[in-house]
């Protein structure tokens, strides 16, 4: 068990480098013609969770937190109608009717100011679609990456310990994200703690559409928030196969399908729609320089020697792995030494969902 002043130590790691600045207005209605449009020509799409983690020990280790004492984790539990792609990556956009969206100067000039930084490169752009949907999330870490292990080349899980651990700020790419939300729902909004998770938050009230952030969501938790009837929040049928498309009958609808089955059947205006674009920044020529040299590298050797080391001088018992990147006990175990648990505190207006447990 971490002392409280250990977790006060580790709390001070998760804050952002400056605090979010909220954004109005983001994209242009033809903008978002053509990120919806993407999304219609280019589905079906998988659900979060079927993309990103293999084990519960995985997911658990990216969130401010693990389940309620007693509780055996699984994947089912986190099972939730929240569908992914990509618009973009390795700062290459990969749908030439959304360059603008991608290599967007406005941007860039924001994600250069939010650091007082020289350079910055469009890096990443993805998008997250549901329609109503509940929320297990406690809060969580997005992937941060170092020179040489990257969200790209490695788990999400080991990025996210990597930062946690405050072990590794010196190999930290600098990064800033736009993140955009296009919803009606009045109830929902983003939960963010700028100051660490044993601190007060701060919320994006709702209604959010267009509206959104210029952040470094990679050191800050922070969670998305239910939206929709309660009702309509997890479809019967919904498993990891499950995949999110447009409605070939209907130019305004979405389906969620199992199989050949349509389990759920939305109208655009019912969506939870996010748009995630992120840059790297780079402070100077200097380390701009190093970052494309590859000069100062890590290795997952050095990595996971320096997590082990560091482990087990305080006192933790871990084995060394055969498989480390998937093992789920080591996984367990590394992630225990850096969980400072769940953010003391939530909006009101934002309560945690509870978890799909096995009646």
């Amino acid at each position: 068990m971490l002392t409280e002043a250990r977790k006060d130590e580790l709390a001070r790691i998760l804050r952002p480098v400056a605090p979010p600045r909220e954004l109005d207005n983001v994209y242009s209605q033809d903008q978002l013609r053509r990120l919806l449009g993407v999304v219609r020509s280019s589905g079906p799409h998988k659900l979060i969770i079927a993309q990103h983690f293999a084990s519960a020990e995985e997911l658990i280790a990216t969130s401010a937190g693990g389940v309620p004492e007693g509780v055996t984790p699984t994947l089912d539990m986190f099972l939730s109608p929240t569908f992914r792609n990509f618009y973009g990556n390795s700062s290459t956009c990969l749908f030439p009717e959304i360059n603008d969206c991608f290599y967007n100067d406005r941007f860039l000039e924001l994600a250069k100011s939010y650091w007082g930084a020289r350079y910055a490169r469009p890096q990443m752009m993805l998008f997250n679609v549901n329609g109503p949907c509940g929320n297990t999330d406690p809060g969580h870490l997005d992937s941060p990456s170092f020179r040489g292990v990257r969200y790209e080349n490695s788990p999400t899980w080991l990025c996210s310990v990597m930062g946690k651990s405050g072990l590794f700020r010196d190999h930290l790419i600098k990064m800033a994200q736009v993140i955009t939300w296009f919803s009606y729902d009045p109830r929902s909004g983003f939960t963010y703690w700028p100051d660490g998770p044993r601190a007060a938050p701060k919320r994006l009230n709702p209604p959010i559409y267009n509206r959104g952030v210029l952040v470094q969501n990679e050191m800050m938790v922070h969670r998305g928030e239910a939206n929709g009837p309660v009702e309509q929040q997890s479809p019967a049928g919904l498993d990891f196969s499950s995949v999110f498309a447009g409605d070939p009958s209907s130019g305004d609808h979405w389906i969620v399908k199992t199989g050949d089955a349509v389990i759920a059947r939305y109208h655009t205006d019912e969506l939870r729609f996010l748009v995630h674009w992120s840059a790297e920044v780079f402070e100077d020529f200097a380390e701009l320089k190093k970052n494309m040299d590859h000069t100062a590298d890590l290795t997952f050797d050095q990595v996971f020697d320096t997590l082990i080391k560091d482990v087990r001088s305080k006192g933790i018992h871990v084995e060394t792995p055969t498989d480390p990147l998937h093992d789920p006990v080591f996984i367990r175990t590394i992630n225990s030494a850096y969980d400072i648990g769940r953010p003391t505190s939530y909006p009101p207006e934002a309560p945690v969902s509870r978890f799909r447990t096995a009646a």
